[in-house]
């Protein structure tokens, strides 16, 4: 069973267009989407985009399946927009005029979705979501800034740096899904961020080796130096095993946002927050995987295997009951010393 149910009127991905509106004047202008239409173009988008997506998303409730597979939709292809790729495929570097186009028409087209005048499906979608939820504005265009600094070539620094850019391509993300999840209070909204975060921080460990052969470094700056490898080296192979304990260092850093989520889940109900729960398992799993790889494994892509997947699902309901149950009794421990979105 897929993420979504079959809607009437779609046929998969490549719609036969049926439904057109007729002007005051009896034309015929451009053909429209039906909702239903809109939710099917995104059900598709993640069941061949991300698996590990889909599959937490099923753990939803319907409107919330919903909203977060529109949403799931803009956000890939804004990421593929800039990457030049198709559902995350055959990746490019991201730089020259024609990223720079593509860019401002990302920016304009979520601009227009965001006033109500969005015309293709993907724009449609997160139009859709931000009405149905009254997400502001600034956290979709805090991942367009995300989408710029990929285009900008920005090389962080410092730890701070990777995670000002982790908020911007995740943590951001993190905070619209709480919402479509009925969270408001900044204390949860938080939370969610430090979950998207610690996404984003598994994601760069465990792409390291792609991201730099096509000129791209999340890694800190500083981080590298202090191991002897400088930002353009990390691909070399006598590297490997410096660039890799730098990773390691970052998975740890992973740890800590992992670690603060966890007290967010009580602030979703209990069916979000076991949907939540799963995400963060089979993501830290991932890092996990990295990590068992060693240097040598940095070559090919870490994945959740099957089996940890249904052990990340086993686990995430325990979190989810006990996040709740803990709730009653104790108070969150604070998120000191943890990066912070901006107000």
């Amino acid at each position: 069973m897929g993420v979504c149910p079959q809607s009437r009127g779609s046929s998969g991905m490549n719609f036969v267009r049926s439904t057109t509106a007729q002007s005051a004047a009896g034309r015929v202008s451009e053909p429209t989407w039906t909702q239903a239409e809109i939710v099917k173009f995104s059900c598709d988008r993640i069941e061949r985009g991300s698996k590990s997506f889909a599959g937490a998303a099923r753990l939803f409730r319907p409107r919330e399946r919903e909203s977060a597979t529109m949403l799931y939709a803009w956000c890939r292809h804004c990421d593929d927009e800039i990457d030049g790729q198709e559902l995350g495929f055959n990746k490019l570097s991201a730089t020259g005029a024609a990223t720079e186009a593509r860019l401002a028409q990302l920016r304009e087209k979520t601009i227009a979705a965001l006033e109500g005048q969005a015309a293709e499906p993907m724009f449609l979608a997160l139009q859709a979501v931000v009405a149905r939820h009254a997400i502001p504005a600034r956290y979709p265009l805090d991942l367009i800034e995300g989408m710029a600094m990929d285009v900008r070539g920005t090389k962080p620094a410092t730890l701070e740096d990777t995670l000002l850019y982790s908020y911007h391509v995740a943590g951001c993300v993190g905070v619209m899904m709480a919402m479509i999840m009925g969270a408001r209070q900044r204390a949860t909204l938080k939370r969610a961020c430090d979950l998207g975060i610690a996404f984003q921080l598994t994601n760069i460990a465990r792409d390291v080796m792609a991201d730099a052969s096509v000129g791209r470094v999340y890694l800190p700056g500083d981080w590298l130096a202090a191991a002897g490898v400088s930002q353009e080296a990390i691909a070399e192979p006598a590297n490997r095993g410096r660039v890799h304990a730098v990773t390691l260092r970052l998975l740890d850093e992973a740890d800590r946002y992992y670690a603060s989520a966890y007290y967010g889940l009580a602030d979703l109900p209990l069916r979000s927050a076991f949907a939540i729960a799963a995400a963060r398992r089979v993501y830290s799993s991932i890092g996990a995987a990295v990590r068992a790889g060693g240097a040598e494994g940095s070559l090919q892509r870490a994945r959740a295997g099957s089996a940890r997947k249904l052990g990340a699902l086993a686990a995430a309901g325990i979190d989810a009951l006990s996040a709740h149950a803990m709730s009653r009794f104790t108070v969150a421990p604070s998120r000191a010393g943890l990066w912070t979105m901006p107000d």
